[in-house]
């Protein structure tokens, strides 16, 4: 279309001129619109030598005192528009005509210094053309509109452009009014080319915006914390136009001029408006933007939206950089704000800040690298203080902001952290504010009610670390806020003095037992973070000539591991009580062996008279719990050195791998797993079986004073569960020292000590395994030599029979060279009285446990019965294959087992019945007449009982005892009878008791288990 375009003036005057004569004459929106589509035809060239021509007839129907519709209003500001884009404007007297007729535009009549409430389309029209013609200014003579004669229009213009943006509810008039106030300031960042104002002319445009400033703070404050569903374009523009506007104010390099800030002329009462820009002026401005500063810093830092936080890092470095003589109020909160974007979750902000943070600390340092750092300091100091209160009373965002900000201070102080830590109030208000930071909450009832209901032997001995559970406290609850103060205890381990640390956490930690979780805390990650595991340094640093690295060598590390591990695995913070049951018979036992330290007086172990809460058994098991996590941390901080420290500290951590409490117990063996890493074990298998000969050691001393170690059960129980058969040997006197200490503290310890038996036998199982019918062979072999037997008898009483009615005889010797020899007997002869071979030792110790359970089975307790009962199945899984052996111990059990099928508790009943099913598997015919009269007629008869009941029965009755036990009976007593090939009364009697399961008024999982 340009090669068609007319470009002579002289054609293109004559093409336009009707048009423009139209116009002045009917100002319509046709005869606009026909002007713009004229004006489409003539190049850019003859519109620039045209430009007032053109202009004229649409600035002279805006001047028209008629009423205007907005719809015609918005087509002139439409041509007008294009033609500024296409022209430039080199007229100054054009330039603030215009300029202020735009401005007329968007005032309202009735009251000028207020915007207009025509519509959002006109509205955007006008700011439009006024942007275009900011843009559109040809040279020096822009700056002409800061000169003070202009300071009344210039600061009307502001104050409509403000307050568009302030009040606006429309998107677009927000965003156009900032950009205007952008381009009014000479700081646009669009595409177009813009003027680049010179020193000087920077000089006079921030003298300028100096009368402005108190109103475009308090105007763009609003904006910036206004509602967050103006979207973050708006608040991302508004603070833009605000640092580029302080900074154009409070600039560095004017400051020498401005101490000599004089207006120039006689200007009368505009004079008035002019600012000088004074000492005093700029300290009392500087206090003031701090306030502001500090209100923008609050609505910005935590916000949702990274372009918001990307742009708080670009105000905070340039005014850092630009302004940092003349906002001396500002530079801490400037700081603050930039090192609290250096963790920022997005990458771009997190780059930005680290560049920013790199040149501040620069300057710093060329303008005296000590000042910089006193501020860090300060500023460390102050946060320190309020951290607890802002913790308590801040949102969550907030909190992460502050503790990033926390973060950053370290991370860029680097090396000098340490200085910092050797002033007693600094690490004296920074140890007391993470105290209370990271308190947990400990009344989560959950954690006391978790039981380790399942062995750690059912899921194998090779199980992968399990996920550690989530730790809540009192004052927050994001997961990133617990990262972040992880991250800061890192790092003053990984800068900070070791030592100085070390006891400082270890004097809270002694102190009371309400610092003691937190000092743990503390503690676990000092250590990982002096190892330099899990720190992130960044790139920024204050001494450039230094590299971040930990100062710690590997033997301090190692002493400092020693003493603290020393300390947690201690008495009186290892065994403390985490089931109120535990406390009944033991807890006075034990406190008595504490040693009488006075500092000990905040123990967490109470008087026996006393029960301790579920607050303060929630504390014990959480306590624990950090301490096992510390010392799996220690040995990956430690890595293969840590071996030397397992054999003070693996026993105490199989010790509570068998806690009842399952969060112990799961932190327990993942502090195992860490054991096998640090150390280069393959598994806790290997681990275990490496180093058993000292653990059976402690094990067997300690099961001789079971008042002061009264856990000793629970480390054997976790060997079991995490070894092969090759430590059978050598845990067989241990095995012989737990039976014994069975036999003299009965009252006391049999649960513990029943929970080790029955690991063992599992253990044997698993180690030795023998099918059930691995005895067959030997009975097909009995029944074949039964029926040669039962042949010659029957032949032999054939022929008795036919001598005695004389039949035959002649026949007798032929008959009789057919009858070959009992096989046996020769074998019987020739063997003799053999002497009785020694057992294998899983069989020995198999029926030594079995023993023990003989007399259990009448114990008071119904869950130690449930224990012994499950107990006494795995023993004669590991006997079936010694018939020998294991008849003679069921002949003795069978009578406590009788009665734990017919007398004892609903939920006792069909534990032993499991436990005669799988008898009848392993003894068959032993067994038969003594189910055939002792067992089954009490069962058919308590069968038939109760199915009238469950006949009669609601859903509900599927969750009783009862329910479950004739399920039970049901599921197993065919098999029972098939295993003992019982006689064809007693199958009746079978049958008869199961048949009235038959019908459909039954639980349908008793008529499918009948059926079966």
């Amino acid at each position: 279309m340009a090669e068609h375009q007319i470009k002579d003036p002289k054609i293109a005057f004559a093409y336009l001129r009707p048009s423009c004569v139209l116009l002045t004459k009917e100002p319509t929106s046709a005869n606009v619109e026909a002007l713009r589509g004229h004006l489409r035809s003539v190049s850019d060239g003859a519109l620039q030598q045209l430009q007032d021509y053109i202009l004229f007839p649409l600035r002279f129907v805006l001047k028209t005192p008629s009423a205007k519709r907005d719809g015609f209003v918005q087509v002139v500001m439409e041509a007008m528009t294009y033609v500024l884009e296409n022209t430039c404007v080199r007229s100054w007297d054009s330039l603030r005509d215009v300029f202020s007729e735009l401005c007329l535009c968007l005032c309202s009549p009735k009251d000028p210094g207020k915007p207009t409430m025509t519509s959002e389309e006109l509205k955007l029209a006008v700011l439009r053309c006024l942007d275009t013609l900011l843009h559109s200014a040809y040279g020096d003579i822009v700056f002409k509109l800061y000169e003070p004669s202009m300071l009344p229009g210039l600061g009307a213009a502001v104050s409509l452009l403000l307050a568009l943006a302030e009040h606006e509810k429309a998107r677009g008039v927000q965003l156009a009014s900032l950009k205007c106030l952008l381009s009014l300031f000479l700081q646009c960042d669009c595409k177009e080319e813009h003027v680049e104002p010179r020193k000087d002319e920077r000089y006079l445009l921030g003298r300028a915006l100096a009368t402005f400033l108190p109103g475009i703070s308090r105007a763009l404050s609003q904006a910036i914390s206004g509602d967050i569903r103006q979207g973050h374009a708006v608040t991302v523009k508004a603070m833009r136009v605000w640092y580029k506007s302080v900074g154009l104010v409070m600039a560095d390099e004017q400051l020498p001029k401005t101490d000599i800030d004089r207006a120039a002329g006689d200007l009368g009462r505009v004079e008035e408006l002019v600012v000088k820009r004074t000492p005093s002026w700029r300290k009392t401005t500087s206090q003031r933007l701090a306030m502001v500063l500090q209100k923008i810093i609050s609505c910005t830092s935590a916000h949702p939206h990274w372009r918001i936080r990307l742009e708080l890092v670009n105000l905070s470095h340039l005014l850092l950089s630009q302004c940092s003589q003349s906002v001396g109020e500002c530079v801490g909160p400037l700081l603050e704000a930039l090192v609290g974007a250096i963790n920022d979750e997005e990458p771009e902000v997190k780059s930005r800040c680290n560049t920013a943070l790199n040149e501040v600390a620069q300057k710093g340092q060329t303008n005296g690298g000590q000042d910089f750092t006193d501020v860090l300091s300060e500023n460390l100091h102050n946060l320190a203080s309020s951290l607890p209160r802002l913790m308590r009373t801040s949102d969550d965002q907030r909190k992460l902001f502050v503790l990033n900000v926390f973060l950053g201070y370290l991370k860029i102080l680097g090396p000098k952290v340490d200085a910092v830590l050797r002033s007693a109030i600094h690490l004296e208000r920074i140890s007391k504010a993470l105290m209370q930071v990271m308190e947990l909450d400990v009344t989560d009832v959950k954690i006391i009610e978790e039981r380790t209901l399942k062995s750690s032997t059912d899921l194998g001995p090779d199980l992968q670390q399990v996920p550690s559970q989530r730790k809540y406290f009192l004052y927050f609850t994001d997961e990133r806020i617990f990262s972040a103060l992880g991250q800061i205890c890192r790092m003053l381990g990984y800068y900070g003095n070791l030592y100085l640390l070390v006891d400082r956490f270890m004097e809270l930690y002694k102190e009371s037992s309400v610092y003691r979780k937190q000092a743990a805390l503390v503690l676990n990650e000092v250590i990982v973070g002096a190892a330099g595991i899990g720190v992130e340094t960044g790139n920024t640093k204050i001494d450039c000539s230094g590299i971040n690295q930990s100062r710690t060598n590997q033997e301090d590390l190692k002493s400092s591991i020693t003493s603290i591990i020393e300390e947690y695995i201690s008495l009186s913070n290892w065994l403390l009580p985490t089931v109120s049951e535990a406390l009944e018979g033991k807890l006075e036992i034990t406190t008595s062996f504490v040693p009488n330290n006075p500092e000990r007086n905040s123990l967490q172990l109470l008087p026996a008279s006393k029960t301790p809460s579920l607050h303060q058994l929630n504390s014990n098991i959480w306590q624990i719990c950090l301490q096992l996590e510390g010392i799996g941390g220690f040995a990956l901080a430690l890595g293969t050195d840590f071996r030397l420290l397992l054999m003070t500290s693996l026993y105490p951590v199989l010790e509570k791998a068998g806690d009842e409490s399952l969060l112990v117990s799961q932190s327990a063996f993942n502090a195992m797993c860490d054991l096998c890493k640090a150390c280069a074990y393959s598994s806790p298998k290997e681990m275990v079986i490496k180093n058993s000969d000292y653990l059976l050691n402690d094990v067997s001393l300690n099961l001789a004073r079971p008042s002061i170690h009264p856990h000793a059960p629970r480390v054997l129980a976790v060997m079991f569960t995490h070894s092969d058969a090759s430590l059978l040997p050598l845990v067989a006197d241990v095995v012989q020292d737990v039976l014994t200490a069975l036999d003299l503290s009965y009252d006391q310890s049999t649960p513990q000590f029943c929970s080790v038996l029955h690991l063992l036998m599992k253990a044997l199982v698993r180690w030795f395994p023998a099918t059930m019918g691995h005895q067959k062979p030997s009975s097909k072999e009995t029944q074949n030599k039964e029926c040669v037997n039962l042949r010659q008898f029957l032949l032999d009483y054939k022929k008795q029979k036919e001598l005695a009615e004389g039949i035959g005889v002649q026949e007798e010797d032929p008959n009789e060279l057919d009858i070959p020899p009992p096989a046996s007997a020769p074998d019987e002869d020739m063997e003799g009285p053999a002497e009785k071979k020694e057992l294998p030792l899983h069989i020995q110790i198999a029926k030594d446990v079995m023993e023990r359970c003989i007399h259990l089975l009448s114990d008071p307790n119904m869950r130690i019965r449930l224990k012994v009962l499950d107990i006494l199945e795995l023993c004669v899984c590991v006997l079936c294959e010694r018939e020998d052996e294991l008849l003679p111990m069921v002949h003795r059990c069978w009578p406590a087992l009788l009665h734990r099928l017919s007398n004892d508790d609903p939920l006792a009943v069909p534990r032993a019945f499991k436990v005669l099913c799988v008898l009848g598997d392993s003894c068959g015919d032993f067994l038969r007449k003594r189910v055939s009269k002792e067992v089954l007629p009490r069962l058919t008869s308590s069968l038939m009982k109760q199915a009238e009941i469950s006949a009669r029965s609601r859903p509900i009755y599927t969750q009783t005892l009862a329910y479950k036990l004739q399920l039970a009976v049901l599921q197993g007593l065919g098999p029972l009878c098939v295993k003992l090939d019982l006689m064809e009364a007693d199958l009746d009697q079978v049958c008869e008791a199961c048949l009235p399961y038959l019908s459909c008024r039954q639980p349908i999982k008793l008529q499918e288990a009948c059926l079966r």
